[in-house]
């Protein structure tokens, strides 16, 4: 029986520094729990620019497509800020999730108890908090097209496309239903319905495959509401479906409600493959972070989580997922904190690779 195959792109900034740290995780797996990897590693962003030319080589996309999961850490920086649009860092990521055909972007926000306290939200809104955001990520204004910037009436004009078509929305919509069947069949799709025509085709089509699960309770929502209401009383959502462009606002908006962005992970998941399992990507929410790059102060929870939730969906492999979360947070409960999530109290942060030291102690204490 061959390992599952896992291909690292740690990027830029402080993505290879925590990336580090995922794969003493890895290591641990195999050591301890007889969970090895294929484990390969390559190049993406600006790192890969600074090689090739471009910000994703050819022969990494084809890895890509082989592989049974993408981790990938971080890409972009203040060095790549004046590259044409068409090599900039971040155009390696989209190609990404474009041509292994991602659509269906999991975005969890969690509140883990310990740190409450470091919402902009008051403790009792934000205490057990548990939501997961399915974003559509392959279609959207981020892709469609007429775009571009032109001149008419010798003026510049900006232009983006909204578009979407049923198909696009369906099946992102059953990947919304399939993870609500699996929490607490609770799912609320978001959309500009009012306004926007791609909005009334996608409450259409949402409702359409709500006859399919009829054991989820759906409710819809405009976007901007929905921006409302995640600061109002967040935990009055449990899934949330939305498309592209508002995934992106509000995916963000509750990642904050969590107190750090150093603490989120996300998952973007495809088609399923011959081996059944869905084409996958994992990565931290948070960016390259250059203004701390190289000095062990970056927080390697989210890219760890991410890892968590590869175990989750790509490997089959939940219990493990949970020991890991669980070592996490046990950690945070026993005060270990990175700079980013120091409180008033002060105190001395740990470095990036004394809270993988921490994390490693917590899973050996699990055994």
């Amino acid at each position: 029986m061959t390992n599952p195959s896992l291909l690292i792109l740690a990027g830029d900034g402080i993505g290879p520094e925590v990336m580090d740290q995922v794969k003493r995780i890895i290591t641990w797996y195999g050591d301890k729990r007889d969970l090895a990897f294929d484990v390969s590693e390559d190049l993406v962003g600006g790192a890969a620019y600074d090689k090739h030319g471009v910000p994703l080589h050819d022969d990494t996309m084809a890895k890509a497509q082989a592989v049974d999961a993408v981790l990938l850490g971080a890409v972009g920086g203040p060095a790549y800020d004046d590259l044409d649009f068409s090599v900039k860092p971040e155009r390696g990521l989209l190609r990404l999730r474009k041509e292994m055909d991602l659509f269906a972007n999991l975005r969890p926000a969690q509140c883990f108890d310990a740190l409450a306290d470091f919402s902009s939200l008051k403790k009792e809104l934000v205490a057990g908090l548990d939501i997961m955001i399915v974003r559509e990520l392959t279609s959207g204004v981020y892709f469609g097209e007429p775009r571009g910037i032109h001149i008419e009436d010798n003026m510049r004009v900006g232009i983006n496309t909204q578009r979407y078509t049923e198909a696009e929305i369906e099946r992102g919509a059953r990947a919304a239903f399939e993870m609500a069947m699996k929490r607490n069949k609770k799912l609320c799709s978001m959309e500009k319905a009012n306004v926007m025509e791609s909005g009334i085709l996608w409450r259409d089509v949402v409702t359409e495959v709500h006859a399919d699960y009829p054991e989820v309770e759906l409710s819809h929502m405009y976007a901007d509401n929905g921006a409302m209401q995640l600061v109002r009383a967040p935990k009055q959502f449990d899934v949330i479906y939305t498309d592209n462009l508002f995934g992106d606002i509000l995916s963000d908006c509750a990642a904050m409600l969590t107190g750090s962005l150093g603490m989120l992970p996300s998952a973007s998941l495809g088609a399923p493959m011959a081996n059944g399992r869905p084409k996958a990507m994992y990565e931290p929410v948070h960016g390259s972070a250059p203004d701390i790059t190289g000095q062990s102060k970056a927080n390697p929870i989210a890219c760890i989580l991410s890892f968590a939730m590869a175990l989750r969906y790509s490997f089959d492999q939940g219990d493990e997922a949970a020991r890991l979360e669980a070592a996490i947070e046990k950690v945070l409960a026993d005060g270990a904190r990175t700079g980013d999530l120091m409180g008033p109290e002060g105190g001395k942060p740990l470095s990036t690779t004394e809270m993988g030291d921490a994390i490693l102690a917590a899973l050996d204490a699990s055994l």
